[in-house]
This record gives C-alpha cells, structure tokens and sequence, in this order.
C-alpha cells in the first residue's frame, strides 16, 4: 500500500526534532497548494501517521517545507539574521502510487540532507 510519511532528526542535538512546524504542498508548475500543515511530534514524526495513504497518494510534484530556524530559535539557539538555514524545502516527485515514500532529513542551522528512505 502506497504512502508518504517523514521523520526529522535535529543533529545539532542528538534527536528528534519535536516540535518543528512542516506544510505538505502539491506543486503545479509554480503554483504550490498546501495539503496539510503539522508539527512534529516527539520522535520527530507526524501524530496522524502518513502524510498520503493509498486513497489520497496521486502521482504528481510535491513539496515538503520544513521550519528550520523557527525550531533552533525554540530551542534557545541563537542564530544570525537572516539565519542560514530557515525553511528547508524538499521538492520531490511521486511516480508510483502504491509504493512507500519516506522523505527523512537531518537538519542543524548550518547544514541539511535528505533521501529516500524505506
């Protein structure tokens, strides 16, 4: 059964990054629709499970949009303003609706990757 979730670890840290805010966004050429806006839970992840399950999974552009700097801020970090790192979008295309898609990022204020995770 297809679906999309995602999962982000503060590496500045050591942990999940509980607390952050994220939107999900279908994009359409230039045109970036939010589908849901969340904040992480305690092990970095959404409390409502998958982003997209197999009846809203549709093939197409999508974007993950991560508030970075709002989460170290939280945390008490003290960063430059601008800060390096704000929101980090991950832009990424779902070809095959019955496949899992696992979106990760590891994230301080001064770096962020991601992959396809399993």
């Amino acid at each position: 059964m297809g679906h999309l979730s995602t999962h982000v670890l503060d590496t500045m840290n050591g942990c999940p990054a509980a607390g952050m805010h994220v939107q999900l966004q279908r994009l359409d050429g230039a045109q970036a629709t939010t589908l849901k806006t969340f904040v992480l839970n305690a092990d970095g992840r959404n409390d409502a499970g998958a982003l997209l399950d197999a009846q809203t999974m549709a093939a197409g552009r999508y974007r993950l949009l991560f508030s970075v700097a709002p989460y170290f801020r939280a945390l008490g970090v003290k960063l430059p303003e601008p800060a390096f790192i704000d929101d980090v979008p991950i832009d990424f295309g779902i070809a095959d609706v019955g496949a899992r898609y696992h979106v990760p990022l590891l994230v301080s204020p001064w770096a962020y990757s991601t992959y396809r995770g399993s």
